[in-house]
């Protein structure tokens, strides 16, 4: 039989980390990527990646792009800004949270991210690359949705010999969806690293802790064992 090969974008969040166990389960997953390009919370990332990635008996690689670094204003890996936190985001309020999506914008990232894993994919014959996509975040961020995933999968049947597919398990579930997802899947949430930071604990307060948060507790999780207070 011959079964779908996949690689997936791992950054290690919640829904990246869904996105592959689903891909594990569905597909030969040949291989997580995790893009170095300057985050604040690159450390992290790779740690988790890796302790993801090694539960799952899967090749990891981390691919350095700092070059990605240089370009454009984003708070996420320029120091120069700031990272919206506490009352500065509020993941109810649209027009807020299209003000602090502005602010960790990334030029092209999901983009340039995609392009290099259907590289990867290409010359090790797999057919599907997995970015961790959603609903939710789409909203603000359009290189989260599905018409782009469709419009990338489009654009690799010219780029790629062997057509190379974006495949996405949660590009239309809110958070609170992926999140039962992991709990039903037994996901071991203690490895994953949504933050935008690299403290010793999830801050708690960034946009992308706060959507994991409430997806938690929309789940009847404790969120204590997660949520472990202060890092500074």
């Amino acid at each position: 039989m011959n079964q779908i090969k996949s690689i997936v974008l791992l950054s290690s969040g919640l829904d990246s980390t869904v996105n592959l166990f689903l891909a594990h389960k569905k597909s030969n997953v040949v291989q997580t990527v995790t893009f170095n390009y300057g985050q604040r919370a690159l450390l992290k990332e790779i740690e988790c990646s890796q302790k993801i990635s090694n539960f799952l008996n899967i090749p990891h690689v981390v691919i350095d792009l700092p070059w990605l670094k240089n370009i454009g204003s984003s708070s996420l890996n320029n120091e120069k800004y700031t990272v919206p936190t506490g009352q500065a985001v509020s993941i109810a309020d649209h027009a807020v949270s299209t003000q602090t999506a502005k602010s960790v914008w990334v030029p092209n990232r999901n983009g340039v991210f995609l392009n290099i894993a259907a590289c990867l994919a290409e010359a090790a014959q797999a057919d599907q690359v997995i970015p961790g996509f959603n609903l939710e975040e789409a909203a603000t961020f359009p290189d989260n949705s599905e018409a782009y995933m469709n419009a990338a999968t489009a654009a690799f049947t010219f780029s790629t010999s062997n057509h190379v597919k974006v495949v996405s398990y949660t590009v239309k579930m809110e958070k609170t969806e992926i999140m039962k997802i992991a709990i039903d899947e037994k996901i071991p949430l203690n490895m994953i690293w949504p933050c935008y930071f690299s403290f010793e604990n999830w801050c708690g307060e960034c946009e992308s802790c706060l959507r994991t948060k409430r997806a938690m507790i929309q789940n009847n999780m404790d969120i204590k064992e997660f949520f472990k207070g202060t890092n500074k």
